[in-house]
C-alpha cells in the first residue's frame, strides 16, 4: 500500500462507460485522465464529471498525485450529474 505524503507521479483518472450500443469507439484523453467507451450520453456526462471534479481540486489547491482518496470520490460526486 503506497504512503499518502509520498506523491505517485503516475497518477492517472480512468473512466470506462459500459453501455456503448453503436459500435463508436469513444476515447477523451487529458493529461490527468481518460475516459473511454459508453455511449455518446454516458462519456459525454463522464468527460463533465471529470472536468468539473478537476477544477474543484485546483480551487482547493489540491493535485491528483496529493488529494486523499476520499476526498476525491466526494468530488466526483458532487460533480455526477443528477439523472
Amino acid at each position: 500500500m503506497r504512503d499518502q505524503s509520498q506523491p505517485n507521479k503516475q497518477s492517472h483518472l480512468l473512466g470506462v462507460g459500459l453501455d456503448n450500443e453503436d459500435g463508436h469507439k469513444r476515447i477523451t484523453r487529458a493529461d490527468k485522465f481518460s475516459i473511454v467507451g459508453g455511449s455518446q450520453e454516458t462519456h459525454e456526462k463522464m468527460t463533465e464529471t471529470v472536468m468539473k471534479t478537476f477544477e474543484d481540486m485546483k480551487k482547493a489547491g489540491k493535485q491528483l498525485e496529493t488529494i486523499e482518496h476520499k476526498h476525491l470520490a466526494e468530488l466526483i460526486e458532487k460533480n455526477r450529474p443528477s439523472d
